[in-house]
């Protein structure tokens, strides 16, 4: 199932209406903006209908950090400092400048600057590594994320670093009590849909990001509507997390189909997979490692074949001693493939550095890479010269 919660509502009725839905299904914040005549009524109806469990309004802090960003060299005394923010604000009152941000889920109403204002405050710390211009460019790509464990982390990343401002999530799970030791969540998230959770985590950091959510994942029914159909709504890259092998080739076979790169971190030995079907739309799928196989011939394998698929696409032998042994114990000692947070938040990172080159048109070959961290960070240390044993 897709859905695309109403973005904005600005009706004197709206606040009703959002106390009337159920909360735990919400996952996209209604903006209101105070400037206008609606936005304002609704405003002031959503503060008087009780909804409301905490208002949060650092505007002034906002527009302090905004004079310091667009005025590097602002002299520090506070008449200056009140002078920028006037000339920001523009006659506009305070309470009436920049959106005001309503969280159905959590009930917390919050005032934000205005987008691109915004923007540019939150991604200020990121020059020069990403440029003003990367980061607007970066803005206009649209990003798949299929399976939100490890993907939950490399979504998570890429909106706090303004890498898409644009998303496609798909998974069909809800999270559990063992995904908390690698998703960044509490127990209060318990039961709650991996979709609507990283959709709701991303929007708390940018709430004018564009994000829609597939609940029920990937099918052979929903996996062109998750690429986009229509012009102008198709994905720049996908990032790849999902267990099901049908869904990790069928990806692949989309991804490759519309010239859409792919990328994997495979959360062990810190291995990061990248297939650029964008440079090469002919390249064979996991590096040709799959022996020509599609998403029809794994469809109907049982679980030792899939298996057996599964280790040829990763590559056995390469496979660190822990998840080695982890696999021959899987379904008798072990209920699941060992993942640590440290590793998804490595993989997070990875997926994130690589799209913003790729999507800024750096040259990032395809291939397989491996940032191990038991080796880059020795178990052992080298004895000093003339040192004693």
């Amino acid at each position: 199932m897709i859905d695309s919660d109403i973005r904005t509502d600005t009706s004197p009725a709206f606040p009703a209406a959002v106390s009337s839905t159920a909360p735990q299904d919400a996952f996209r914040p209604v903006l209101l903006n105070p400037a206008d005549a609606d936005g304002a009524a609704a405003l002031a109806a959503l503060l008087e209908s009780g909804a409301v469990r905490e208002v949060h309004d650092r505007i002034d802090d906002q527009l302090e950090e905004l004079a310091r960003c667009t005025r590097p060299g602002l002299p520090p005394q506070e008449r200056s400092m009140a002078a920028a923010i006037t000339e920001i604000l523009a006659g506009a009152p305070r309470n009436r400048y920049g959106t005001w941000v309503w969280y159905p889920w959590s009930a917390r109403l919050v005032h934000v600057l205005p987008a691109e204002e915004f923007r540019l405050v939150r991604t200020d710390r990121n020059r020069d590594k990403i440029t003003r211009v990367q980061q607007q460019a970066l803005l206009g790509r649209r990003i798949g994320v299929l399976g939100l464990s490890v993907g939950n982390s490399a979504a998570l990343t890429c909106a706090m670093e303004g890498v898409g401002g644009s998303f496609r999530l798909a998974d069909f799970d809800r999270l559990g009590l063992s995904n908390l030791n690698r998703l960044r969540a509490g127990v209060h998230d318990l039961g709650v849909e991996k979709t609507v959770l990283c959709a709701r985590q991303m929007y708390e950091i940018d709430p004018y990001l564009d994000i829609e959510i597939h609940r029920s994942g990937v099918t052979e029914e929903t996996i062109e509507a998750f690429f986009g159909t229509a012009p102008g709504t198709g994905l720049n890259l996908l990032v790849e997390e999902c267990d099901t092998l049908w869904a990790k080739f069928a990806a692949r076979e989309h991804a490759r189909a519309r010239r859409v790169p792919v990328l994997m971190d495979a959360n062990d030995r810190g291995l990061l997979d990248v297939e650029r079907f964008d440079e090469e739309p002919d390249r064979p799928l996991f590096h040709g490692r799959a022996d020509g196989l599609t998403a029809h011939d794994v469809r109907g394998l049982d679980p030792a074949g899939s298996l057996d698929v599964l280790l040829r696409i990763v590559d056995e032998s390469r496979l660190s001693p822990a998840m080695t042994d982890a696999l021959g114990r899987i379904g008798r000692t072990l209920s699941s493939w060992p993942q640590l947070a440290s590793g998804v938040a490595l993989g997070g990172a990875l997926v994130t550095d690589t799209a913003r080159r790729i999507l800024l048109g750096a040259p990032v070959p395809s291939g397989r890479y491996y940032v191990d961290l038991e080796a880059l960070v020795a178990a052992e240390r080298a004895a000093p010269a003339g040192a004693m044993s």
